[in-house]
């Protein structure tokens, strides 16, 4: 089936319902059916487009960044979306690597568009530009006309999904028709159960990654998708819209989920509409499940996955979770999602036992159909049919997988192998600490040494010294943290998530990495 189809039988079936409301415009299903049939009429007419082809897209949050996913998929092209946070020279090696043959981009994106220009034959803007006629003008311009749905097979890709890069330049995984109608099918089982038309999802995480997938699995139900007006994320703008349209689902990542619910606005409105909190992207630190089940109730949905494996590995439903400590089994990611296979393995590929700790792998129909144009990466990523996530943990033996953190996040202090989100959880129970990360800093006597860096809660100013002699007797000592500083606020990535590399780069700003004592003199 071509995923396109989800549209299409919205249209038929719900013509005057709403599909997406931005502000006070509601476009109905039929109206977004018209529009991406004149958008894929003027890609294939005025630009040429075919089967196969790839589409960068450029956008923030809007209809027409949601219309060419499906104008993409009608004609049977590839949708490349970009995250718009990246930088001119970041996109332009997407469009290179991507082999773009039309790139369609926001009018503010001026530099982007530049960037790219000598890889992309063509550009489209969103909102008047010189570069051309904008997406709107075309869509007028073709409006009445509809390409028949491309035939595709099971393997045809769908979709680019760039991973986020945080280790090196990012590698285009490709997800293909079949997978992705796999992926829909299983988060509505696993994640969101009982999703029909009479919900509305909000958005608060970019199109072009998670976000995507899960508004994706909205329209193959008919579900209304609410995107937030202001450009800046807005808690208090969050829960209005979610009192305004009775949402009953939303999609996020941990430190937005943290955010939400620590501001004032979530305790002057209605949210009792919402049924599923869902979460992903990193594990969510205890004492911040705590406070979010103590004010949205039993709604919190935690999944792992990668964009490999289109986030289908594990799911950790409502029911799993609990405010009360002797009712929850603390830090598992939950249980294999529904048709996949998980081990925690050996370096040789060989299963472990419970509660040994290896290299999580995963196989199903959720698992990518490799890297586009990257052989030495698909070679490195798979194993006897096994993606390779690269993240370590272990098992229990009811089948509850417990993440350690990345392979590359560990470190050894004097022969010692230390993962940081052991110590980083317990940090975290410090009264006046509202965020904590953990790196394996060069150190001379050690090899490496545990750096905190911390974030304290609004209005407490705590000693750093301090807080280590408070961490000291809830932590072996080898795995004390030498250093701690604490900083007004820790930077976090386009997708919100707070990542070890930018961490460390900020470090060394700041001169505050130490000297590799390798590299010494």
């Amino acid at each position: 089936m071509n995923l396109c189809h989800f549209l299409t039988q919205n249209a038929r079936r719900l013509p005057d319902a709403p599909a997406l409301v931005h502000g006070e415009r509601v476009t109905t299903w039929a109206q977004m059916q018209a529009r991406v049939g004149a958008l894929a009429h003027a890609l294939v007419n005025d630009y040429g487009l075919a089967k196969g082809d790839r589409v960068l897209v450029q956008s923030a949050n809007c209809l027409q960044m949601f219309e060419t996913m499906f104008a993409c998929w009608r004609v049977g092209a590839v949708w490349v979306p970009a995250n718009f946070r990246l930088s001119p020279d970041d996109l332009a090696f997407l469009a290179q690597s991507s082999g773009a043959t039309v790139m369609i981009c926001g009018a503010e994106f001026t530099a982007h568009a530049s960037a790219c220009a000598p890889h992309v034959p063509a550009i489209i803007p969103i909102g008047p530009s010189p570069l051309g006629p904008d997406h709107d003008a075309l869509i007028a311009r073709h409006m009445g006309r509809m390409p028949p749905e491309a035939q595709v097979a099971r393997d045809d890709p769908a979709w680019f999904f760039y991973t986020s890069g945080t280790t090196g330049r990012p590698k285009a995984a490709v997800l293909t028709h079949g997978q992705m109608a796999f992926v829909v099918t299983n988060h509505l089982c696993d994640l969101m159960p009982g999703t029909t038309e009479s919900d509305a999802s909000l958005v608060v995480a970019p199109l072009s990654h998670g976000a995507g997938i899960h508004q994706l699995t909205q329209v193959a139900r008919g579900v209304a998708t609410i995107l937030p007006e202001g450009e800046r994320f807005d808690p208090a703008e969050i829960w209005a819209l979610v009192q305004r349209h009775r949402v009953t689902n939303m999609f996020t990542v941990p430190t937005i989920v943290k955010l939400l619910v620590e501001d004032a606005s979530v305790d002057r409105v209605d949210h009792s509409s919402l049924r599923y909190v869902i979460y992903a992207g990193a594990p969510m630190y205890r004492a911040d499940q705590i406070r979010a089940l103590d004010k949205l109730g039993p709604v919190l949905v935690q999944y792992f996955g990668l964009g490999e494996v289109t986030g289908a590995i594990t799911v950790l439903p409502p029911a799993h979770h609990s405010p009360d400590d002797a009712a929850m089994r603390i830090g598992t990611c939950g249980l294999a999602r529904t048709g996949m296979q998980v081990q925690v393995q050996d370096p040789q590929g060989a299963e472990l036992p419970p509660g040994e700790t290896g290299e999580i792998a995963v196989i199903g129909p959720a698992v990518f159909a490799g890297y586009h144009d990257n052989a030495a990466a698909n070679g490195k990523s798979f194993r006897d049919g096994w993606f390779l996530t690269g993240d370590l943990g272990h098992m229990d033996d009811q089948g509850f997988l417990y993440l350690t953190g990345r392979e590359s996040d560990m470190y050894i202090s004097g022969g010692s192998n230390i993962h940081p989100r052991e110590v980083e959880e317990k940090l975290l129970t410090h009264p006046d600490l509202a965020e904590a990360i953990v790196l394996g800093a060069p150190d001379p006597v050690w090899g490496e040494a545990g750096l905190a860096v911390c974030v304290a809660r609004p209005g407490a100013a705590p000693d750093p010294q301090a807080v280590l002699d408070w961490l000291a007797p809830k932590l072996a000592r080898y795995k004390l943290p030498k250093r701690l500083l604490i900083w007004e606020a820790l930077p976090k990535s386009a997708y919100g998530k707070i990542t070890r590399k930018m961490i460390r780069d900020e470090l060394i700003v700041r001169g505050d990495w130490p000297l590799d004592p390798a590299r010494a003199g």
